[in-house]
């Protein structure tokens, strides 16, 4: 039986009633009680215990029912995303309040993991789901953005490996899915009235295999996209586990799909587009979108197919990226220079501003919100929009002291394509070394920020970047068990970073472990790889020392 005090993200209070847990048992008598604004609930409950149990669930009340409720009470105390769950109810086998909707679900995920690592199977299994403690738990996040950005252009990853890590996300109580969809490397999202962005940008003839300082090739043509009905689908997947998806179309740098695809999208005046193929190899691009009104326009037709694909109720923010661009093409470009002229621009900095100034007004227009990495505070950034801080804290201040939102994922600290230990045995070792604790001890609020600015910190963001990733194993490997220090970081009341319990947490993970492992999933060893998880002789590029704090 897991011990009610292993759960992760690591509860607000929890409180173990009487001396000898372990009298609630789920056996045929059990029933789901729902409640309204709960059915979602539900339906996840039946359908993961069903399987795990062999249990029918059916609807019903009385003394054996699992109750689901919206409550007033706890929305007040702990707000929506807020929930008390309470064993062997005198009335109840389980009562489940959330102060909304997603506070019922993440409260049915606590539920689980009170259940032992049976509960995560997908048939019963001897050992099986177990008994639950006798246990009061009241919970709630710190942070309404908990997010993980997932890179599938630079290696594609099939629809059902996307749900899949939608179902890891909620299983963490992660409630952001940034869904990184263009790049150089790949185009994947059906876009039907541009048709060749996915019959020509969607594929590349070969793969750099490591980092781009690599020797190595993959020969195999390489590539996906997802069609607008796998969107629709891993939308509604995602809304059903109360996770927002935020769409990621990268402009005007890291575009290269696109202009192999549609030439005139590039600066034809210095460069043959037309010879351009989507890029093998990774690293800045140095092509870039032409700063014309036939680029703007194509774009907003993306973008109309996109708003429709992501409703607003799912997908408030749209991400534009806006990072990496070289001026490059832009100073060389007879065409550029003088539409700097026209517009009365400053400098190239003040292009890229106009691109980005462009679209924040346009998604305005129709309800959304822009997002974008930090470089889009150069050059002055437009009002409404929210900055995704990668290059460090300072964009990140800089942003909310200018009253911008933020989302704090600093490279240094949560991007987990970065090694997880010193060594050779690390696949493809890139970036500074990130252990378990260091992601544990990461703090998204940098100290010393004041009030009225750490308030616009909408919360935090690990991200996944998928270069040396060729597969959903690899990317598991780089993202677990950190994601699962990065989600109580997240989630949880915690202490500043030098006093948090540790130990405790590592102790925690010894049943997460045994949860990860019944969901399959290909995490690094406490001890190290597997043999097959290492990639020995293939070139990355690891950073030594302490990251900078920047």
């Amino acid at each position: 039986m897991t011990h009610p005090m292993d759960l992760i993200p690591a509860p607000l209070r929890q409180e173990v009633r009487g001396d000898s847990p372990g009298h609630c048992s789920l056996d045929e008598r059990t029933t789901l009680d729902a409640g309204p604004g709960t059915a979602s609930t539900a339906r996840w409950l039946r359908t993961v215990l069903g399987a795990a149990t062999g249990l029918p669930f059916a609807d019903g009340t009385g003394p054996h029912a699992i109750r689901l409720r919206v409550s007033e009470d706890v929305e007040r105390k702990h707000g929506p995303e807020g929930y008390r769950l309470t064993t062997e109810e005198r009335d109840a086998a389980v009562v489940i309040e959330g102060g909304g909707p997603a506070g019922v679900f993440w409260g049915a995920q606590s539920l689980r993991q009170l259940l032992g690592p049976g509960a995560y199977r997908g048939a019963p299994v001897s050992g099986g789901p177990g008994d639950l403690p006798c246990v009061t738990v009241e919970d709630r996040p710190r942070f309404g953005w908990r997010g993980l950005m997932l890179d599938v252009s630079r290696h594609f990853m099939p629809k059902a490996d996307v749900l899949r890590y939608l179902d890891l996300l909620a299983a963490h109580k992660l409630n952001v899915f940034h869904f990184h969809l263009t790049d150089d490397q790949g185009w994947r999202i059906e876009i039907k009235r541009h048709p060749r962005l996915t019959e020509v940008g969607s594929w590349r003839a070969r793969s750099k295999w490591g980092h781009r300082a690599s020797p190595l090739w993959d020969d195999t043509p390489h590539g996906g996209f997802y069609t607008q009905d796998d969107i629709r689908e891993i939308v509604a997947y995602a809304a059903e586990r109360h996770i927002r998806v935020v769409p990621e179309i990268d402009l005007p740098g890291h575009s290269q799909a696109a202009i192999a695809a549609y030439p005139e999208l590039g600066n034809g005046d210095v460069v043959d587009t037309a010879a351009l193929t989507v890029w093998d190899t990774w690293g800045v691009n140095p092509n870039v979108l032409a700063p014309t009104e036939a680029v703007l326009r194509f774009y907003e037709g993306v973008f109309e197919e996109v708003l429709d694909l992501f409703p607003a109720d799912v997908s408030p923010f749209v991400h534009v990226g806006g990072d990496e661009c070289p001026k490059d093409q832009w100073k060389a470009s007879p065409a550029a220079q003088a539409r700097i002229r026209e517009l009365g621009l400053a400098d190239e900095d003040a292009l890229q501003s106009w691109f980005i100034r462009h679209f924040d007004r346009w998604l305005a227009a129709r309800g959304r919100r822009l997002i974008g990495w930090d470089e889009i505070l150069e050059g002055g950034l437009a009002e409404g929009a929210a900055v995704s801080s990668w290059r460090g804290y300072g964009g990140g201040i800089a942003a909310a002291e200018a009253g911008h939102d933020v989302v704090m994922c600093p490279e240094q600290h949560v991007y987990l394509d970065h090694r997880q230990a010193p060594g050779e045995d690390e696949p493809v070792p890139i970036g500074y070394v990130r252990t378990l604790e260091d992601v544990y001890r990461f703090e998204p609020v940098p100290p010393g920020l004041p009030p009225e600015a750490a308030a616009h910190i909408l919360g935090t963001q690990a991200n996944v970047w998928t270069e040396v990733m060729e597969n959903r194993s690899r990317v598991d490997y780089q993202v677990f068990p950190r994601l699962a220090a990065f989600a109580e970081v997240a989630w949880s009341a915690l202490p500043a970073p030098e006093e948090r319990d540790y130990q405790d947490f590592a102790r925690r993970m010894g049943t997460h472990y045994e949860r990860l492992d019944a969901l399959g999933v290909d995490y690094r060893p406490p001890a190290g790889p597997h043999p097959r998880q290492r990639r020995p002789g293939i070139l990355g590029r690891p950073l030594e020392g302490t990251p900078p704090n920047v």
